[in-house]
């Protein structure tokens, strides 16, 4: 029966990712074959094995005891098989890299950076895609992603590295312009002018901010804009429209030069965690060791 089974490694390889994903699509869509051939392959599959593996659940395939018995020994046999053929396939320096983060990062601060990187290491080909969500790097080709907030290790896969490197404190900004034009010495002050929001703040939010600083009627504040990212809302911001919260790492350039300023000293009360996801077992670990170093470097230099 086991040899039946181990006989093509490729309906162990199908399962482990329809197991992963509880998803027959999903898993068509990371292998790049039909639905209908991941099913067929787990129905031979649990023939071989003579016992059942999914059950399903309206649109989601569940693991049996036995299903989720073979997921753990497949993840920790791919694991090692894994890392074993990148020891000895280990890529060097020189090559190209994926790297996936917010649209406001890789915007406002990577992208300015970026020439400084590509002049010191110019055998690395940088590739850059931005998305707000928690791609799967394996169905995307990702090497990198650079994170933030409270629910990265939640929600970062078990069989990835989810590294921390720092935080950074989220202020109330504006323009320099704005504060010729209007005074703001405390936080009731900012219901003055308008405020910039995004459409989904997360913890980072207005009402939190003023919840911390005792203000009273920010409820009735009617001067509200919302916006889609981050750097659409400091753009707001540096053309005199009001007053957004970001993150100080994002904003420091514009602090230094003086496009922005913080009246109101008082950070939000929650800050903003900073995490490298990957696969340490990755052939290109070498390439992304030089990347996170060069970044770590930058950030803390800046700050």
């Amino acid at each position: 029966m086991i040899k039946r089974a181990l006989k093509n490694i490729n309906l162990l390889h199908s399962f482990e990712c329809a197991a992963r994903h509880q998803s027959y699509s999903k898993a068509a869509a990371e292998l790049c074959i039909s639905q209908a051939a991941v099913s067929q392959q787990m129905r031979q599959l649990e023939e071989n094995l003579a016992t059942q593996l999914f059950l399903r659940k309206s649109k989601s395939m569940l693991l049996t005891q036995q299903g989720k018995a073979l997921l753990s020994g497949t993840q920790q046999a791919f694991k090692l098989l894994e890392k074993s053929i990148n020891e000895i396939t280990v890529e060097e320096i020189a090559g190209s890299l994926t790297i996936s983060s917010t649209q406001a990062f890789t915007t406002l601060w990577l992208m300015p950076k970026l020439s400084d990187f590509s002049a010191q290491y110019p055998n690395i080909n940088i590739r850059v895609m931005s998305s707000a969500q928690f791609e799967d790097l394996k169905e995307q080709h990702i090497d990198l992603a650079i994170r933030f907030g409270p629910r990265v290790k939640e929600n970062t896969d078990s069989s990835l590295n989810c590294e921390y490197f720092g935080e950074d404190p989220v202020y109330p900004v504006c323009s320099e312009a704005l504060t010729k034009k209007m005074d703001f010495k405390e936080p009731k002050d900012l219901l003055k002018t308008w405020l910039v929001s995004l459409e989904n703040p997360g913890c980072y939010d207005w009402p939190s901010w003023f919840e911390h600083t005792n203000t009273q009627g920010y409820q009735e504040h009617q001067q509200w804009t919302e916006v889609h990212s981050t750097d659409m809302a400091l753009n707001a911001v540096l053309n005199d429209h009001g007053f957004t919260l970001a993150a100080r790492y994002l904003i420091i350039e514009q602090l230094k030069s003086g496009q922005l300023v913080m009246p109101i000293n008082i950070p939000h009360p929650n800050v903003v965690k900073r995490y490298f996801v990957y696969d340490e077992n990755s052939p290109k670990i070498a390439r992304l060791n030089v990347f996170t170093n060069w970044l770590k470097q930058e950030m803390n230099a800046t700050n």
